[in-house]
């Protein structure tokens, strides 16, 4: 994935079942307050945090769909073959201000990927982006949406109805070592935890993979999370870390990448490095479904699982998915793109609907996400045309965001001037 296990949608990710892609890779880290240092070495409790209030807004109407053409079976599931609609002249609906500008900074690094990956959504072209990427190099970041309503056009994918969720990246108590207070150990990825493309056996499977382990002369599923937090990887020199509380390493690992606070005041960054393979549950909607909480945000969730901590260990057994990790250096946490993530400019989005490193633009029910958004991340759970996930970086308010986030509204895909003509044959 990149930076989220699951996609990094963190409501969307608890409340749903989703099968763990890989953000979710590291999220992408940026600045934002710390929480408190434990002065005891023991965490503060934050799980009562509330979710930000929602700034009500009006989203633009989506426009009337293009029935999509015919495909080959290849192109089945791409945003080609969900139909594409002109969409409207972006230059007055791009807002001037901090997004645009961190929209630019972002897609800016995305180029040199961009430029050389292939679109799966079946939208671009590499050299489409030429112009735009020659541009953004030395753009004026302070007349950043004059840059986008000058180099790119909107399209519409599918009926342009969107979804947007919120992740983050943690910040935790930990240690580099075991110690009182830190006991909860967070795991390299094991050298036994085998990754099969199944592909190679057989035409059919091409796309699919499983993950597991060898047992004599068998491939078998590998460790469930209940026999992991039990201690099936104790004692091989796994550990990397270790987290002060089970429930904020259980989100970290939702979230896919975080921060660990060290006891000396340092902070040691970690990112995703594998899942064991099994499915990703929700338990924000098991939890729902038995009456045991109500909205269902993580904060509902996490006060629950911190009231009833038998019960709540239980239930984040359910969810049988299990991440691994390794430390991170150098720029912040890394998205599906290859590229650091950015706070309040990365999206993570289906690449079969939308190119990875193309700007989006966004116009909610909810104000906070409005505005241009670079998609440089992907997700288990992101799937499908208008599916995104908007990163927030990390500290308190980025956890107060992420964490409620739930906006329906319109979404257009910037593409290059001149895509639309090409792809309708005008």
């Amino acid at each position: 994935m990149s930076l989220r296990q699951s996609g990094g949608a963190l409501a969307a990710a608890l409340l749903l079942s989703a099968c763990a892609g890989g953000l979710i890779p590291p999220s992408a880290g940026g600045p934002g307050p710390s929480p408190e240092r434990p002065s005891t070495g023991r965490p503060s409790s934050s799980g009562g945090e509330a979710a930000t209030r929602p700034q009500p807004s009006t989203p633009r109407p989506t426009l009337p769909p293009t029935p999509p053409p015919t495909q080959p079976a290849d192109q089945q599931g791409t945003a080609v073959a969900a139909g594409i609609t002109r969409g409207p002249d972006i230059a007055s609906l791009i807002p001037s201000g901090e997004r645009s500008r961190a929209a630019l900074q972002a897609f800016r690094i995305s180029c040199p990927t961009l430029m050389r990956r292939t679109d799966q959504s079946g939208l671009t072209r590499g050299s489409d982006w030429n112009n735009a990427c020659a541009a953004a190099s030395s753009w004026p970041e302070a007349s950043a949406s004059e840059f986008f309503s000058r180099y790119f056009e909107a399209v519409q994918v599918g009926d342009g109805t969107a979804f947007v969720t919120g992740y983050y990246e943690p910040e935790i108590s930990g240690s580099r070592t075991r110690q009182r207070g830190y006991e909860v150990p967070i795991y390299r990825r094991p050298p036994d935890l085998i990754d099969v493309d199944l592909g190679q056996f057989s035409d059919t499977l091409k796309g699919k993979s499983i993950r597991g382990k060898v047992n004599g002369t068998k491939f078998v599923p590998y460790d469930e999370r209940a026999q992991i937090v039990s201690g099936s990887l104790a004692g091989r020199g796994l550990e990397l870390a270790w987290a002060a509380d089970p429930v904020e390493f259980f989100f970290l690992q939702v979230q896919g990448s975080g921060r660990l606070l060290l006891p000396d005041g340092g902070v040691m960054r970690i990112g995703y490095d594998g899942q064991n393979g099994r499915d990703y549950t929700g338990i924000g909607k098991l939890m729902k479904d038995r009456g045991l909480i109500q909205a269902g945000s993580m904060q509902d969730i996490m006060q629950y699982l911190r009231a009833y901590p038998a019960e709540g260990a239980a239930i984040m057994n359910e969810n049988k998915s299990f991440v691994f990790f390794r430390e991170l250096t150098g720029a912040g946490p890394v998205g599906a793109l290859g590229v650091a993530v950015t706070p309040e400019a990365t999206v993570a989005a289906d690449p079969k609907y939308v190119p990875l490193g193309a700007p989006v633009l966004l116009s909610l029910d909810r104000a906070e996400p409005n505005g241009v958004w670079i998609a440089q991340d992907t997700g288990g759970a992101i799937k499908g045309a208008n599916r995104f996930d908007s990163f927030w970086g990390a500290g308190a308010k980025a956890r107060g965001v992420a964490g409620g986030m739930s906006a329906r509204g319109s979404a257009l895909v910037l593409l290059p001037i001149g895509s639309y003509a090409r792809l309708s044959g005008q």
